[in-house]
């Protein structure tokens, strides 16, 4: 999964390619805003990014889309 986090008052968001489901990684941005306690996310490359409840402005849930390589012919 893609995650892209929105910070309030950056201008670059923040991603994050996780390995937790789109149901996982939203349980966990929904505790952290309810608890006011800090997102914790962990990447597919051992990476921790940690996020202020506070500071999340939003957060973009998304599946890897496969690549596709070559070129594509109809007709």
């Amino acid at each position: 999964m893609e995650v892209n986090i929105g910070i309030r008052n950056v201008t670059r968001e923040v991603s994050v390619d996780v390995e937790n489901s789109a149901g996982e990684v939203e349980a966990a941005v929904a505790t952290a805003i309810e608890n006011g306690t800090p997102l914790r996310l962990s990447d597919s490359h051992g990476r921790v990014v940690v996020v202020p409840a506070d500071a999340i402005g939003y957060v973009e849930i998304a599946a890897n889309e496969s690549r596709r390589v070559g070129f594509g012919f109809t007709g």
